[in-house]
């Protein structure tokens, strides 16, 4: 899950914070201004660092502050705006101005706290209705919505809750109008990007992402937008190769180190590689870094791990519910805990049944893992097909489909999906061998059963295919190699049991020969394996085999 942006809508509101109109007009800085108007804010606060030491101006320090916070520099600018206020006499309005600070350090208990001493502004109005949201203030988003009104930053502001509350249809709507009323706004045309990312339209997305990157193609954020629309649309190798622009472009330093989000991305990119030296630091700063930190933990088998991570997370977008359900499902078919399965079932419908999802890929495969978990395969097949396209060569899709397919009895459809997994890894899962097995045998291939079980070593896994082969094969008519499997299983546990399968499959072969529906060499091996077990009934049935090849002029 690679993240687009972590801060693009989290600025809109700070965006506002600006100097008062007086102190812009009685600037007669012309060096300053030229950073300034170039949107040089690291150049504005270095230039503005310098003249601080020689010496302390009200207008400087709230320059300073100002190009602290579009630099990204929020602590610098809360030291700022702390020195400004030791004046009796400060404006209030600061108070705002550092709470949006605070809420860039997603310090939002801070940026409310200061917010209280401000006068009510429309840029306070803003920053209140970003930071309910993120408390999970409910009363208080009501409240400020109702006093969001029509003006531009406003609008801006509503589109970034819609956004941030996953209603990406809304937001986009916004952006387009407001993109229709300035169309030098050029940014906007982001923003309509990655709501088109966020709705799965990536193609559509980096068609409209251009418009911006013709103008800047040097931009971060717009950048890796286009390397995670790549990612989406080919794979981790394409993401990559659209940031090396940006790399090469850095006039100094290393872009990859600087940016929280670059270094999150191309751990995606990579395939989780670095995943815990570069993931865990970014987990309270980028939301998906722990989400995409459980992913890595399932891909290593560290079920436990991914949910101490996932348990505690409420749900919010369908791809938070599903990755939930697919740890509680996990670790309840590892622990065998009913509790945890019916919990990830329940997160699958959620998702599966919602009007929104309910026509996606996701959501069939979410309905799908539903059905699995209640074992009514037939119900998993109706969804599983209706996506088979999309998923030719995925191993997991084809070991679900494989899976599912054997369990409702269409083995020939088991048999070809599970034969297209090349994990090794997955291969040598039980699961895996004993459901091929299965498949093989039902398909009247059941040699290749016994071959992949002389292929494996002595285990209870391997003890546990043969019984598995032997009456399978028997069920089939395939006494041959039911014979073969009853015969060891009674060499390595005398059990009564497997001499009466192992009996009944010899006299089986013995009739399948009779009929001429099996090679009348497979009574030499027939009366060899008879021979094994020290049991009075043996050589009634090896004389009755005798005279009936004595009689049809068979070796035996």
């Amino acid at each position: 899950m690679n993240r687009p942006n972590s801060a693009l809508s989290r600025h809109k509101a700070n965006q506002q914070a600006t100097v008062p109109n007086v102190q812009r007009k009685e600037q007669q800085m012309p060096k300053l201004q030229s950073f300034i108007d170039d949107r040089d804010f690291l150049g504005a606060l270095t230039f503005l660092e310098i003249q601080k030491s020689a010496a302390r101006d009200e207008k400087l320090l709230l320059w300073l502050a100002y190009s602290a916070f579009h630099a990204g520099e929020y602590k610098k600018a809360i030291e700022a705006y702390d020195e400004l206020m030791k004046n009796p006499g400060y404006s209030p309005e600061l108070h705002t101005y550092k709470a949006c600070c605070y809420y860039a350090l997603c310090q939002y208990d801070e940026a409310y706290d200061e917010c209280t001493k401000a006068p009510e502004t429309p840029l306070l109005v803003r920053l209140m209705f970003h930071i309910a949201h993120k408390r999970g203030d409910e009363n208080a988003v009501l409240v400020y919505h109702q006093k969001i009104g029509q003006s531009t930053p406003d609008q801006l502001c509503m589109a970034a809750i819609h956004y941030l509350r996953s209603h990406f249809d809304e937001a986009n709507d916004i952006y387009k109008k407001l993109l229709l009323d300035n169309r030098d706004f050029n940014a906007l045309n982001v923003y309509v990007a990655l709501c088109y990312y966020k709705l799965d339209y990536f193609e559509v997305s980096n068609e409209i992402l251009q418009v911006y990157l013709n103008q800047h193609p040097d931009s971060v954020i717009a950048v890796n937008l286009k390397a995670c629309n790549q990612f989406q649309l080919f794979n981790g190798k394409a993401a990559e190769q659209e940031l090396k622009g940006i790399s090469s472009a850095a006039e100094s330093g290393n872009v990859f180190n600087d940016s929280d989000l670059l270094r999150h991305n191309l751990v995606v990119f990579r395939n989780g590689e670095n995943a815990l030296q570069v993931l865990p630091p970014l987990i309270d700063i980028i939301p998906e870094a722990r989400l995409n930190l459980v992913i890595y933990h399932l891909r290593n088998d560290e079920v436990q791990e991914a949910f101490k991570l996932i348990k505690d997370v409420e749900p919010t977008v369908p791809r938070e519910y599903i990755l939930k359900g697919v740890v509680y499902a996990m670790l309840g078919q590892e622990t065998e805990n009913r509790e945890h399965l019916k919990l990830a079932q329940t997160l699958f419908q959620l998702v599966g049944a919602s009007a929104s999802e309910c026509d996606t890929i996701p959501g069939r495969q979410c309905m799908a893992s539903c059905f699995f978990l209640l074992q009514q395969f037939e119900d998993v097949l109706v969804y599983l097909k209706s996506v088979k396209a999309y998923f030719p060569s995925d191993d997991d899709f084809n070991w679900n489909f494989g899976i599912a397919s054997a369990a409702a009895g269409e083995y020939k459809d088991a048999e070809e999906s599970l034969s297209l997994i090349q994990n090794e890894r997955l291969k040598m899962d039980y699961a895996y061998i004993s459901w091929l097995c299965r498949a093989y045998i039902m398909n009247g291939k059941p040699s290749m059963a016994w071959s992949i079980y002389f292929n494996m070593e002595n285990s209870n896994e391997s003890f546990s295919l043969l019984q598995l082969i032997a009456n399978d094969c028997y069920r089939m008519g395939q006494f041959y190699y039911s014979l073969k499997a009853f015969d060891v299983l009674e060499r390595l546990d005398p059990d009564p049991e497997y001499w009466e399968g192992k009996r009944g499959a010899a006299v089986g072969v013995f009739q399948m020969v009779v009929a001429g529906k099996e090679s009348k060499d497979r009574l030499v091996e027939t009366v060899e394996i008879l021979r094994n077990t020290n049991n009075p009934q043996v050589e009634y049935i090896v004389r009755v085999i005798n005279k009936w090849a004595k009689e049809n002029n068979v070796k035996v």
